[in-house]
């Protein structure tokens, strides 16, 4: 006969389970608008422009006593810091031109050019320094378009 995890309560389940994938916005990406430009291109994207990003995120770790990996609104609440905001790399104009206007708070300034790319291993890092460390592996996939998705699935 086989025996669930379920039904014996006299061990942990967490160390039973072992680890486990927890995927946030896998079939149903979560959601933001943001705005950038990519300073050192040569073409439209130097520009100030903005898009409807799709974020989806992958996490492997230990149960907690909760029952689950993490708590999807710790994730969620991080990716939403940059929802409506304007991503720009550091040393950028724009950077003051906000600041002057009084809109400093509606820009996140980032130490590289705000790619799908970097978008995906900064959303990374932020998610790793704040999750507990039952979370053992943090990887995000930022899509900037339909054509264009950058990450680390």
């Amino acid at each position: 006969m086989t025996r669930s995890v379920l039904e014996d309560d006299s061990d942990d389940l967490a160390s039973r389970a072992g680890e486990r994938v927890l995927h946030i916005g896998r079939d149903r990406p979560i959601r933001i608008s943001a705005g950038h430009r990519l300073m050192h291109h040569d073409g439209k994207c130097s520009r100030p422009h903005g898009h409807n990003y799709e974020i989806s995120v992958r996490l492997v770790g230990e149960l907690t006593e909760e029952g689950w990996v993490v708590d999807k609104g710790e994730v969620t609440a991080i990716i939403d810091e940059w929802d409506h905001m304007f991503l720009l790399e550091d040393g950028d104009p724009l950077v003051e031109a906000f600041a002057a206007a009084g809109d400093a708070d509606a820009t996140v300034v980032l130490d590289a050019p705000p790619t799908a790319e970097v978008m995906s291993v900064l959303l990374e890092e932020k998610l790793s320094e704040a999750l507990p460390d039952t979370v053992r592996d943090v990887a995000v996939e930022v899509s900037e378009t339909s054509e264009l998705c950058g990450g680390g699935f």
